[in-house]
């Protein structure tokens, strides 16, 4: 907590020094809020938001031209393990795409556990059942009559996925039937590996269909090149910015209950001992120090994955949150990193669930 204290606390001590005036003060355009964006992604990919963003923004998407946050179209049969979350009945198109995920074995599919367990809108959470959604495998192209269409037969969400924090964001998703189009499946690292894997540098690729520059969206699957930051380096980033969007509060709270400089600083030291890290042991951060490649809105649930000496790839992680954009509810398109579950805590979970199921 020492650590903290040490880089946080000169946001409060700024704020109290300036007095009631930057009470007013809110994140500048420029900047970007601190916490992870809670959009339901099957509420959205079904609502008529939705369709009216998709109208409005279809002239731009034409003369701009799409890309992941930062990234470029796949080619035709590249990341063959990479599926589409699909709303059941509803024809292939980018309006039904919600999340992304991938085959793992033939008949099940690993996505972020958001994307299958979420807000229902009255404060509880429900999870989608089979029937209510299926999984498009075997394209690149979120176009009528592309891929398999297939059926899901079961969905298991992590027992402790904390839909506040995010922590073991991660689920399963198991098929009626194999796929009957070409696909491929991917690995998972076993945890050793994937400490390996979580070091600062380590080359990454995401891919999807998420939302793309000036919040579009698009047919093609997209990717990006990133590569994994530390831990600590995002943690601290992420701490800063809720630092400067929480200060201003505090001193006004202070203010009110008539709290001297030094009691102030005193519920600020409190208050950050207890505020867990945004990004957890089982979180890879995964970006750019430039920032402007990131993943996406409909993108979660989707790969991130690190290329290997012999050709291959193996996941690494899962996407599960990133930065949202001040006063937008969807990704900060200049954010330097995104969150994603780190496979490799999981594996003993994974190999449970299929072997019962």
């Amino acid at each position: 907590m020492t650590q903290r204290k040490t880089l946080l606390s000169v946001v409060l001590s700024g704020f109290v020094a300036m007095g009631t005036g930057a009470m007013a003060q809110e994140l500048s355009g420029g900047e970007m809020a601190a916490d992870p964006n809670k959009v339901n992604p099957f509420n959205f990919a079904a609502s008529d938001a939705k369709k009216e963003m998709l109208e409005e923004q279809a002239a731009e998407a034409a003369e701009a031209g799409d890309r992941v946050i930062g990234g470029e179209v796949a080619a035709s049969g590249a990341w063959p393990w990479q599926v589409a979350l699909m709303i059941g009945g509803q024809p292939t198109t980018p309006d039904a795409q919600f999340c992304g995920g991938t085959m793992v074995l033939d008949t099940w599919v690993l996505t972020a556990a958001h994307c299958i367990y979420m807000p229902d809108g009255e404060g509880g959470n429900f999870q989608l059942q089979p029937g209510q959604f299926d999984i498009l495998v075997g394209t690149n192209t979120l176009t009528p009559g592309s891929g398999d269409r297939v059926p899901v037969a079961g969905v298991f969400r992590h027992p402790e996925y904390d839909t506040r924090l995010f922590d073991s964001d991660i689920a399963l998703v198991k098929l009626a039937r194999a796929p009957q189009v070409p696909y491929k499946t991917i690995n998972v690292p076993d945890e050793s590996f994937g400490e390996v894997l979580d070091q600062q540098g380590i080359p990454t690729i995401v891919t999807g269909w998420g939302l793309v520059n000036g919040a579009k969206r698009t047919e093609a699957m997209m990717q990006a090149e990133i590569q994994v930051l530390s831990r600590d380096t995002c943690n601290n980033a992420m701490m800063t910015a809720r630092a400067e969007a929480a200060a201003p509060r505090v001193v006004e709270a202070a203010s009110i209950f008539a709290l001297d400089q030094a009691q102030t600083e005193e519920v600020w030291s409190e208050l950050l001992s207890r505020a867990p890290l945004p990004l957890s042991p089982n979180m890879i951060c995964s970006g750019t120090f430039e920032g402007g490649k990131t993943s996406c809105q409909g993108d979660s649930g989707g790969p991130l994955v690190v290329p290997l000496d012999d050709g291959s790839y193996i996941q690494a992680g899962v996407v599960s949150w990133g930065l949202v954009g001040s006063g937008s509810t969807t990704c900060a398109e200049d954010a330097f990193f995104s969150a994603y579950t780190k496979t490799s805590r999981f594996v003993p979970w994974l190999n449970q669930i299929i072997s019962s199921n």
